[in-house]
């Protein structure tokens, strides 16, 4: 009884500080934040584990969106400026977490449980996408961040050609290494916060340290998936007249790959949905 009602009146005071602080920030806008509360609520609910997750991986990429915004204009003035997350950009990147979240409470009764495929098959693999789901994030948000300060410039990663800073699809080797760390950075946050909230480690200590490189892979192998579709069913071309790549052809715009199929957004649930599947898989297999 104690932790039904001490647990949910924990994830409402972190929700609604987190949400405040951002739209204060301008991280969020007014619906960006009030998604925020709910999403992040949720995941506290269900599991410390969950919201720190989801909470690491906020922090870091609002961190280097912050600082790109800065960097970026000094590399190269044609790259994206930065905008401030509506709830639309919220649950894109914490939507599908959210919802698996709560099929865990829901089976599990609302109790933070074990990566253990011989107590649950389901529970287990739902945990898994929840990790896959955020390492796909985070890595997604720190390749791209950091690999477009790169000194070298990026190739395609389907044809290994030379194209602009800002192409969908362009991969450089210090954006799938931020990648990699972005996924461990996930794996450890999940491993070290449920040391002190759950009693995993007093049963299965060493099998609970495999999460780790799983994220580092679920890290990277979320950036690759999200750099092939981008390279392929997202439209990239370089505007002549404004100087900077653009995501739509238009009679100004030479092409330099991609069909115009999906959009940013598309293209980034796809690479999680995705990312979330073999992540759950591979828990399953594992645990």
């Amino acid at each position: 009884m104690e932790r039904t009602i001490i647990q949910p009146l924990i994830s409402v005071l972190i929700s609604s500080l987190i949400a405040i602080r951002s739209y204060r920030r301008k991280s969020l806008d007014f619906y960006g934040a009030l998604v925020a509360f709910l999403v992040m609520t949720i995941h506290f609910a269900v599991g410390y584990r969950f919201g720190a997750m989801l909470l690491i991986f906020f922090f870091t990429s609002s961190k280097l969106t912050e600082d790109g915004e800065v960097k970026k204009p000094l590399i190269d003035a044609g790259l994206k400026d930065v905008r401030r997350s509506n709830w639309v950009r919220v649950l894109l990147n914490s939507g599908v977490a959210a919802v698996l979240s709560v099929a865990v409470g829901s089976l599990t009764g609302w109790e933070d449980k074990c990566l253990d495929s011989n107590e649950s098959v389901l529970v287990t693999g739902l945990i898994g996408g929840i990790i896959g789901h955020y390492a796909c994030c985070n890595g997604d948000s720190w390749s791209s961040e950091i690999g477009v300060l790169s000194s070298e410039r990026p190739w395609l990663v389907t044809t290994s050609k030379r194209v602009p800073r800002g192409t969908n699809g362009g991969v450089t080797k210090i954006g799938h290494v931020s990648a990699s760390a972005a996924g461990t950075v996930i794996g450890l946050v999940f491993v070290l916060v449920g040391l002190y909230t759950t009693s995993c480690f007093d049963r299965k200590a060493m099998k609970e340290l495999s999460v780790i490189p799983l994220s580092t892979v679920a890290g990277l192998v979320g950036s690759i998936i999200r750099s092939l579709l981008g390279a392929t069913v997202q439209f990239s071309g370089f505007c002549v007249v404004r100087k900077k790549v653009v995501e739509k052809p238009g009679p100004t715009v030479r092409k330099i790959s991609g069909r115009n199929y999906l959009d940013n957004d598309a293209v980034n649930l796809v690479s999680i949905l995705l990312t979330t599947l073999i992540t759950s898989i591979a828990c399953v297999y594992i645990f």
